[in-house]
Parts: C-alpha cells; structure tokens; sequence
C-alpha cells in the first residue's frame, strides 16, 4: 500500500506532518486521548495512564559545547515531565532510550543519568528501564507516564466561551538565552546568566501546574513551541478564539539582552519554547494559584488574537521542518 504524501517535509511543516501521521492512526476503545495532544491516556485497569514521548538529537537540540551532560539530561526529563503535568498527571516513571557514538566517554553517559534522574525526582518520579544502541550522533529519547489519581485529564480541547486565558511561568527567557549563546557579542562574566540557565536548564514549575488543573483548568498546554504556537494548538482543538494582551507579559527579564542585540523582546515572549511555561483556560469565577496571572480570554471564533502589538511579521513558533530561506 503506497501512502499519498506530496513534496517533502519542508513544504509540509511540522504539525501537517502530524496531521497525516494522525489520519493513519486508528486508536482502540481503550484510548481516551490520542495522538496529537501533549500526552496521551489510556485506560488501565484501576483507572488511567498518561503517556507522552520525546527525542533529543545532538546539534539540533542540545550541544555538547553549550552544554553539560547533566544539564542535557535534566532539559530532556523536563520536556517530557511537562507534558504530564499539563494534562494534570502527576508523574510516575520514564524510561530513557539513548543512543550515542561508541567513543563518548562514560563518564559523559553517567552524567547525563544524573540530571535525567535529578528532574524526575522534582516530580517523584523515577526513571524504571530503557535501551541503549550506537550511532554517529547522540539521541535521547523518554517515554513518560503518569497517574491522573482519579482526576479526568486536561485536554487541548476544553477551552469554552467566557473562560480567562492564564498563564503559569515566565515566556521568551530561553529564546533569549538561545539567541545570547548564539551571538558574538561581549557580555561581563555572569551578565544575563539567568537567560542563559533558562535555555540551558528551564526551571519549570510543575506543581503550579497540577494546581492549575485541580482548579478546574479547561484545557491546558506546555508552552515548549511558544506561547502564540501553542495556544494556538488549544484555540483549534476547542473550536475558539482566544485573545490575549501582550502588555500583560513580563518583559522585564528580557529588556536588557533585547536592546543589546537591537530585537524587539515581545517576540521572544510570544514566539519563543522551551521555557515550560503553562498557558490554559478556566472559569472566570474559579480562584487562581498563586503564581498564575490572566493574559486574556476565550471568545466567539477561530484562531489567537494579540492586543498591543504587531505579531504579523513573526513565525508563530518553533516548527521542527520549518524551511529556513
């Protein structure tokens, strides 16, 4: 059987990829939430499981010079962690594939063990079996599970008219962090380290999170594509349109970098991933957890309005088959 597919990955984009990979992917009774969401479930016997997976390869997302085995690790467990805790599972186990070339040292291996560990225990979970094979690059990749402990998960799809769009963590500082690695510009020993160690290693806030959910959050989605990117996600999957206020984003931590490069830092907030922030919708009359601010709300339509600025000439975010010109 020859499977229909024109052009190649550049001309398709990342989530059209998903999108056919989804249309040939029959799920089973047992599946309450399939792919295309931060993470899956699946009945079990004594109630639900929450899966999610994630790959990392070498020069594409983390760099040896950039980075430190252990920092690597925990980056990677993080991911994936905030996928789980996004649909309000509370963690229970990874397991870890890695591949890598036959001269890294071990030590290097051991490391990389440790911070994957060290993340996972944030959240007490533990990492419970893997495989390990050779290849030119390194690749890690974590299949995540997790336990709803009775509760119903959190879906993209829940958002509803009238909800308050809110968010959880600070967005843009890794894409700062990024773009400072990645410049050649002079900066004083310790001047933006915090950009750095947000792209480096995000500090994500996973019990804010489950209490989001708890809450009675709608839908909720980890904020690792970027802010516009995956509200979007949840705009779509719930049939609305959420409209959000820029001037309500922190830029402070932002500003500095920003007028150093000569880049406007509302991009970096609205476009940039990997910080592991959490945006979702829930009920105007419910009380937030502290550490959670309203950025906008949910309306009659289609697609992400943004209110105090021109987001027109960015990329929505980050697309893994975007074609760079």
């Amino acid at each position: 059987m020859t499977i229909p597919g024109n052009g190649d990955l550049a001309s398709l984009g990342e989530f059209g990829l998903i999108s056919r990979i989804q249309a040939l992917l029959p799920q089973s009774e047992e599946v309450i939430l399939g792919p295309g969401d931060d993470a899956a479930i699946v009945k079990a016997v004594d109630g639900y499981v929450v899966a999610t997976t994630d790959m990392a390869v070498e020069d594409i997302h983390f760099r040896r010079d950039w980075s430190t085995a252990k920092q690597i690790g925990s980056k990677i467990a993080a991911a994936n962690l905030a996928d789980l805790v996004s649909k309000g599972a509370r963690p229970t186990a990874l397991l870890v594939a890695f591949a890598a070339p036959a001269d890294l040292p071990v030590e290097w291996a051991l490391d990389l063990t440790l911070g994957l560990r060290d993340e996972a225990a944030k959240t007490g979970a533990s990492i419970v079996g893997g495989d390990i094979a050779r290849a030119e690059k390194i690749v890690i990749s974590i299949a995540a599970l997790g336990s709803l402990d009775g509760r119903e998960g959190v879906r993209r799809s829940g958002a509803k008219v009238g909800d308050l769009v809110v968010l959880a963590g600070t967005t843009g500082l890794s894409a700062a962090g990024l773009a400072l690695l990645s410049s050649d510009i002079d900066v004083a020993l310790g001047e933006f380290n915090e950009l750095r160690t947000a792209h480096l290693t995000p500090d994500v806030n996973y019990d804010l999170a489950l209490a989001l959910a708890i809450a009675g959050a709608h839908s909720m989605c980890d904020v690792s594509d970027g802010l516009l990117a995956d509200l979007g996600h949840i705009a779509q999957a719930s049939g609305v349109k959420c409209q959000i206020d820029a001037t309500k984003l922190d830029l402070s931590k932002l500003q500095g970098l920003a007028t150093k490069i000569g880049v406007d830092p509302m991009r970096w907030a609205l476009t940039g991933g990997e910080d592991h922030a959490f945006v979702a919708t829930i009920s105007p009359d419910v009380d937030l957890p502290d550490g959670t601010f309203v950025i906008g709300e949910v309306l009659v339509g289609s697609g992400v309005d943004v209110l105090g600025t021109d987001v027109s000439k960015w990329q929505a975010g980050h697309d893994h088959f975007h074609r760079i010109i």
